[in-house]
């Protein structure tokens, strides 16, 4: 999964000193796990990421279900316990294909996931590929196998996380195409349905 932003209006809530809610008093100690962070910060996209991977992900014995991509760090599971000052530091690091300090974690990490998930398995990438930032040190260890949901081309962030809550909920998984040689540019789907909303039991 790719990162969220730290930098924006709702990472800046989450780690304002004075923050009083039970995420952000949580970060100060270290009790909060980096997919509650990033789902705080990034909303909806985020939350449908995780939600996705938690109705899909069918990893490999022995290989995690799924990581997210951390500047600096790698690749980081999201139920990892992190604090606010280990997440103000990895906005100091340029998320970008030609900057070491990015791309060596993560060819790192993508290197030892690829060892324990063997030559036969694929790895789905929930996030943008209309930039190098994320497929260039991806494909150099995945390859082929590197591959990501057709349905994410012409939709925004938003979108994108609607679409993964609703076949979360529906239990439809998108269809993946390799990432090598793809499409990365169409035209934007019609708007998503209103989500269905679970009816509350009478009383």
């Amino acid at each position: 999964m790719s990162p969220a932003r730290i930098g924006g209006p709702r990472s800046n809530i989450l780690l304002r000193d004075e923050a009083d809610f039970d995420l952000a008093i949580r970060l100060r100690k270290g009790s909060a796990t980096l997919g509650e962070a990033y789902s705080f910060i990034s909303g909806l996209y985020f939350r449908g990421k995780m939600a996705y991977v938690e109705a899909f992900a069918a990893p490999p014995v022995g290989a995690p279900s799924a990581l997210i991509i951390v500047p600096g760090l790698g690749l980081v599971p999201p139920q990892t316990m992190f604090d606010a000052g280990q997440l103000r530091g990895t906005a100091g690091v340029p998320v970008e294909e030609s900057n070491p300090a990015f791309t060596a974690p993560l060819l790192r990490d993508a290197a030892m996931l690829e060892q324990q998930g063997g030559p036969d398995c694929q790895y789905v990438l929930l996030g943008s590929i209309a930039t190098a930032k994320y497929t260039d040190p991806l494909l150099e260890v995945f390859g082929e196998r590197l591959l990501f949901p057709s349905e994410f081309v012409g939709r925004g962030d938003m979108s994108r996380g609607g679409l993964m809550l609703r076949c979360a909920q529906s239990r439809n998984e998108l269809s993946y195409v390799c990432v090598r040689g793809a499409t990365v540019q169409g035209r934007r789907p019609e708007k998503l349905k209103p989500l269905h909303k679970p009816s509350l039991p009478k009383t």
